[in-house]
């Protein structure tokens, strides 16, 4: 049965909201990954994977305020702390001196991360019968799988 906000259990809710945090807090990671990358990639492939990372960057930076704004529609607090985020995050920074190669696989592996995560909220949130936090998770979801494929075409 679908659910809103308002009528979910306040166990519900609490439990989708701190998978909703846990997405955000990777997504936020895996935004300033990207731009890191895209700051300092050199290399043969510079120019496609400095637009690749500025493009991955910048779906990430709007998709964190999509995840942030569905937490508050469930009536729960964003977390916005960087030091929380990275202590949460299973997606570890980088110093940004790496080969181009080693920054794909990175931001390959971040990818999958968050698809996993958010996959994981997703199903959450289909057991509450909360249906839209689900269809934002599957897009989310869609949408990192995608740039995972496009990153790891880099190393075919």
């Amino acid at each position: 049965m679908t659910q809103t906000a308002a009528d979910l259990s306040p166990t519900a809710r609490e439990a989708i909201v701190e998978a909703l945090n846990q997405s955000v807090a990777e997504t936020a990671v895996t935004t300033m990954l990207a731009q890191n990358f895209h700051w300092n990639v050199t290399g043969m492939a510079f120019g496609p994977l400095h637009t690749l990372f500025q493009t991955i960057y910048e779906d990430h930076f709007v998709a964190q305020d999509d995840l942030a704004e569905r937490i508050k529609a469930l009536d729960g607090h964003a977390e916005g702390m960087l030091a929380g985020m990275l202590k949460r995050s299973k997606v570890a920074e980088h110093d940004g001196h790496a080969s181009d190669a080693e920054m794909i696989k990175a931001m390959k592996a971040a990818q999958e991360t968050l698809a996993a995560t958010i996959g994981a909220c997703g199903e959450l949130a289909a057991e509450h019968g909360d249906t839209l936090t689900e269809d934002l998770c599957i897009s989310r979801g869609q949408a990192h799988e995608k740039f995972a494929w496009m990153l790891g075409a880099h190393l075919a």
